[in-house]
């Protein structure tokens, strides 16, 4: 199943010029690829002085987490808020996101998780060239005082 830009927005919490991800390319229960072309934006909210810094790829790779929670759950209700708990492993093989030409792939895969709990291990690329990869834990609705 192939999602646009505004299909995502509907699906994901982040709106706006903060919802990143232009399209869903696949996904099924485990995982998730999505593409991005916002990085070259120069109005992108993530950039400071004018540079996308490499870091930022992780919350692209976040937004995608959050697109396959709501998918994978089958959710119809309001997208669920979710919180980066941690982040192991990361790799940074680019200074800058601004500067790559191509779109960002960002591929997720769903490594263990219940309904408020997950996670992933994530990798976005350009044209094919490594940008990030590393794992994150999610945790869903960490505001409404859900217990693990």
């Amino acid at each position: 199943m192939r999602l646009n830009h505004e299909d995502i927005a509907r699906l994901i919490p982040h709106q706006g010029s903060m919802c990143l991800l232009a399209g869903v390319d696949d996904w099924d229960a485990q995982c998730l690829s999505a593409c991005a072309d916002s990085h070259r934006d120069p109005a992108n909210p993530l950039r400071q002085h004018g540079r996308l810094g490499a870091a930022c790829a992780i919350e692209y790779a976040a937004q995608a987490m959050a697109l396959h929670g709501t998918l994978s759950s089958q959710r119809t209700d309001a997208p669920r808020a979710g919180y980066l708990v941690s982040v192991r492993e990361v790799r940074l093989e680019v200074a800058t996101l601004n500067d790559l030409d191509a779109d960002l792939d960002i591929e997720v895969e769903q490594l263990m998780g219940d309904d408020n709990n997950r996670m992933y291990r994530f990798a976005v690329r350009a044209a094919g060239r490594p940008v990030a990869s590393g794992r994150a834990a999610v945790r869903l609705d960490a505001d409404k005082g859900e217990t693990a």
